[in-house]
């Protein structure tokens, strides 16, 4: 799906929770060593967080707050991407194997710069 088509909300959380879907079943194949464990870890909490934060956000009490969650989405967005170059560059698994999931993860950081930019610029 092109992050220029219009998304409604529960298009964008169906995304989310897909792309949470395909973080834990990375995580659950990484090898059972302490720093894959702990990069395990770590973009486990990152990656699945954006579909449960985004779920906060569309109960925003206002402006604001919604541009807050929608900001902590970002923010861990850009954390799982992070974490998946790392884990990339640990040759764990084929590079095609991730190319997928960094490029989903680039667009959705890429909607969530164009959705705080659009939501900040109505106030």
């Amino acid at each position: 799906m092109s992050d220029l088509k219009k998304m409604t909300p529960s298009e964008l959380e169906e995304r989310l929770i897909e792309f949470a879907s395909r973080i834990i079943d990375m995580v659950e194949m990484l090898p059972k060593t302490p720093t894959a464990k702990h990069l395990g870890g770590q973009v486990l909490r990152s990656g699945t967080s954006p579909a449960l934060n985004y779920g906060e956000a569309q109960a925003a009490e206002s402006r604001d707050d919604f541009v807050h969650k929608m900001k902590v989405c970002l923010k861990e967005l850009r954390e799982t991407l992070v974490c998946l170059k790392l884990i990339s560059r640990r040759s764990w698994f084929a590079e095609s194997k991730l190319s997928a999931l960094l490029s989903e993860n680039n667009e959705l950081v890429s909607i969530f710069v164009a959705s705080v930019k659009s939501a900040t610029g109505k106030k």
